[in-house]
């Protein structure tokens, strides 16, 4: 039987089926093609239309067992993640993530927010040398949120707006994040 370019084509596509199926390969296909996605940064929201959070009652527990009550990021530039170990956007945008991190811990507030059991986090930041602290909320997050879908990530200025809302991975570590992020550091807090 001789092989065509039409049957080849056949082939090809029956096995790139084939391991969409199979989980052992969905997942890794699935955060490949996402990081072709998280290449390009976040967009800026525009001025006019930046949305305000007026209710930072929402509290959370880390994995280490420490409580964050939002209300003490009040008037800080703040990096909110939504996210979860099995979501192949959310996995695919963490080395970008993890490198924001490590240049920003100390300057902004990172808030980690995941659903799942601490266990779970703490198997996949170990795996992976994330350092970074991961919550799970006690409470509803404030309403302006609306979390529709993950990995959904807010960056807030001092003053309650904000200024990046993106749903779907993303590369964080881009100049537009980081120029973003020290401008907000450097703005006058008049709080």
């Amino acid at each position: 039987m001789k092989l065509t370019r039409s049957r080849l084509k056949n082939l090809l596509f029956l096995a790139a089926i084939a391991l969409l199926i199979i989980p052992q390969t969905r997942t890794p296909i699935q955060v490949f093609l996402n990081k072709g996605l998280a290449l390009f940064g976040p967009s800026i929201e525009d001025t006019a239309n930046l949305k305000h959070i007026t209710d930072y009652n929402w509290r959370l527990k880390s994995i280490n067992n420490e409580v964050l009550d939002f209300n003490t990021v009040q008037g800080k530039v703040v990096l909110i993640n939504f996210w979860a170990t099995w979501c192949p956007p959310c996995i695919a945008e963490m080395p970008s993530m993890k490198a924001l991190y490590a240049d920003y811990k100390d300057k902004i507030e990172f808030v980690f927010v995941s659903n799942e059991k601490p266990k779970t986090i703490k198997a996949f930041l170990t795996k992976n040398n994330y350092t970074f602290n991961v919550y799970t909320p006690l409470t509803k997050y404030p309403d302006v949120f609306n979390i529709k879908g993950i990995p959904r990530t807010f960056l807030i200025d001092a003053y309650g707006n904000i200024v990046i809302d993106k749903t779907g991975a993303a590369n964080w570590n881009s100049d537009t994040v980081r120029h973003t992020i020290d401008s907000l550091l450097n703005a006058p807090n008049t709080l």
